[in-house]
Parts: C-alpha cells; sequence; structure tokens
C-alpha cells in the first residue's frame, strides 16, 4: 500500500519546518476542488480512509512515534516538579508544552492546547497583511460552529470573536484563548498532574506508554464562574 502521507504530503506537517502553520491548517480543512477531478484521487481517498479506520493508526495518532516518549523520559524530576508549580511553568517551557499537549491526546482534547498555540502564533504577527488570513484560519478551524477543532467558549465570547473576524486586531482571540486557558487550567491541568506519566517523570522512571480514555464530561464556562487564575503568561 501506497503510503498515505506520500499521497497526501499536506498531512505530513513535521516534514517541512519552513512550511506556514497555517497553510497546513488550511489544507487540512479545504480540499482543492481540482484534485478530486484528478485520474485515481479518489481510489486513493479510499485507501486513505480504509487506513484510517485501522486501530493502530489512531493510537499512533494519539500517543506520538516512540522517539518523542523517549525525549520525554529525558526530563529531569526537578524539571517535572517545577512544572507543578502552575499552570503557566508548565506551559513556559517546551518539554512541559510538549508533554502536556501528549497528554490531552490520550483525552482526545488537544484541539484546547491547540487553539492556544495558534492564537500566541497569531500574536507574534508583524503587520496588519497577515492578520487578515491568520485569523480566518483560526477562526475556521477551532471556532466556527461544526469547525473540525472547535473548542468550549461560550455564547458571549464566540459572538463577539465572529464579529471581529472580518476586521482583525492582534487582540481578536484574547477572550476565547483566555477561556479555554482557564478551562485547561481548572480541569485538565490537575488531572495531569495526577497522572501516571507526570509522576513517573517526577520520581525519575521512564514514562509508560499512556491509556486513551474519553472525558468524563464535557466543561463549561459556567464550571469556573468565579475563578481568576493569573493570565500572567500574556
Amino acid at each position: 500500500m501506497e503510503n498515505p502521507l506520500l499521497l497526501f504530503p499536506q498531512l505530513n506537517i513535521s516534514a517541512s519546518k519552513d512550511k506556514s502553520y497555517y497553510k497546513v491548517m488550511k489544507s487540512m480543512i479545504k480540499e482543492e476542488p481540482h484534485k478530486a477531478s484528478k485520474p485515481g484521487a479518489k481510489q486513493k481517498r479510499n485507501r486513505l480512509s480504509l487506513l484510517l479506520q485501522k486501530p493502530e493508526f489512531h493510537e499512533s495518532d494519539h500517543l506520538g512515534k516512540p522517539g518523542n516518549l523517549t525525549k520525554a523520559a529525558s526530563v529531569s524530576p526537578e524539571e517535572a516538579v517545577k512544572w507543578g508549580e502552575s499552570f503557566d511553568k508548565l506551559l513556559s517551557e517546551k518539554a512541559g508544552l510538549d508533554a502536556f499537549t501528549k497528554f490531552l491526546k490520550t483525552e482526545f482534547s488537544e484541539e484546547n492546547i491547540e487553539f492556544w498555540i495558534a492564537c500566541e502564533d497569531y500574536k507574534k504577527s508583524k503587520t496588519a497583511h497577515e492578520l487578515l488570513p491568520k485569523a480566518k484560519t483560526i477562526f475556521e478551524t477551532f471556532i466556527q460552529k461544526d469547525a473540525p477543532k472547535e473548542v468550549n467558549l461560550d455564547f458571549h465570547t464566540k459572538e463577539a470573536t465572529s464579529q471581529n473576524i472580518h476586521q482583525p486586531l492582534i487582540t481578536t482571540f484574547d477572550a476565547a484563548q483566555n477561556t479555554v486557558y482557564r478551562l485547561m487550567e481548572q480541569d485538565s491541568y490537575p488531572r495531569f498532574l495526577r497522572s501516571d506519566p507526570y509522576l513517573n517523570l517526577v520520581k525519575g522512571r521512564s514514562p509508560s506508554r499512556p491509556t486513551l480514555r474519553r472525558r468524563s464530561r464535557s466543561f463549561t464556562v459556567n464550571d469556573f464562574q468565579g475563578v481568576r487564575p493569573d493570565f500572567t503568561i500574556w
């Protein structure tokens, strides 16, 4: 069977670090119409669809490659302990961010950290000309109704963000990003600190293969009303 990454190079995000995050993300959302008309394109998509249905494909997708787990094992217990000091501390260190992202994948909630990372990158835009295409991609990927990686936002925040998307500012996604940050800090972060992979790192053990599990329930902003986390990372 042909390698699906050769058939669909846009899926191989890590293969070319020079490619823009937004070009890759957008290519995953919308397929160019003319591609479907090419001979054999439909057959190739069918073969990829069958591959995606195999359990081993999804397992490797959520757990990451063995090399990534080996890399996580190089984290010192002292460094891992610091991640427990605050959520800001965890996200500010690349190894901590990577470990937390892997944990969210086991809970099928990685869209939250991916949205947060996309917003951080968005705020690094150098010119106003860069904002519109980036804002459109973030909105279509994470915020609009039935987006492929839709994050959980309250109605007011989603509406306010939607109204500003056509003339985006550097602060367009701040409210939505803060909301998702708070949900992760109050919900996912405590569970991460109690997880076996994290506790093994603290104890200096090699991380075991995590077990995939569904989220126990869907959290909303109302679950954390009255909580005022410190968003010093911004």
